[in-house]
């Protein structure tokens, strides 16, 4: 198991869709927020956007088989939070993505951990994904002395 040793931070502006009637954040949409978070992580460590990624590595995604959250402080409408995602490790197939959320203050808002799996067309039936062994170029560049260390505001 390899770990990133610098997180990759985004900001993100709370937009009137990610809110319930409560105005403040639906939980759903953090995992969305983190979801997107994992990719651009991807993307800053590889150099390549997802799309190109897939193809680059011929795969169908990395599906979630597992995650969880910590809601701490809720975010609302117009507020601008920041995202730090960090890879916390590597197996055969899978890897696990943990990500801070923190309100404009710094504070804490939510935590959750991701564990995906590096998927492709299954071998023997095409309608289904199986996972695949994680290329070593991959894990190479998320490798401790590869500092990830980019900003990206919302686009």
């Amino acid at each position: 198991m390899t770990a990133s040793a610098t997180p990759f931070r985004r900001y993100v502006t709370i937009e009137w869709g990610d809110c319930d009637p409560a105005g403040i954040v639906y939980y759903p949409r953090y995992f969305a927020m983190f979801d997107a978070s994992t990719a651009y992580l991807f993307e800053a460590a590889l150099g390549c956007r997802k799309r190109d990624m897939l193809h680059r590595f011929s795969i169908v995604g990395f599906p979630m088989v597992d995650t969880r959250a910590s809601f701490l402080i809720p975010s609302k409408f117009g507020d601008v939070v920041s995202i730090e995602s960090r890879l916390t490790g590597f197996n055969r197939s899978s890897f696990e993505v943990s990500h801070r959320l923190l309100a404009a203050d710094e504070r804490l808002a939510v935590t959750a951990l991701e564990k995906r799996v590096w998927a492709g067309v299954h071998p023997e039936d095409p309608n289904r994904i199986k996972g695949r062994a994680i290329p070593e170029e991959v894990i190479a560049a998320f490798s401790a002395d590869k500092v990830i260390q980019q900003e990206r505001n919302r686009e």
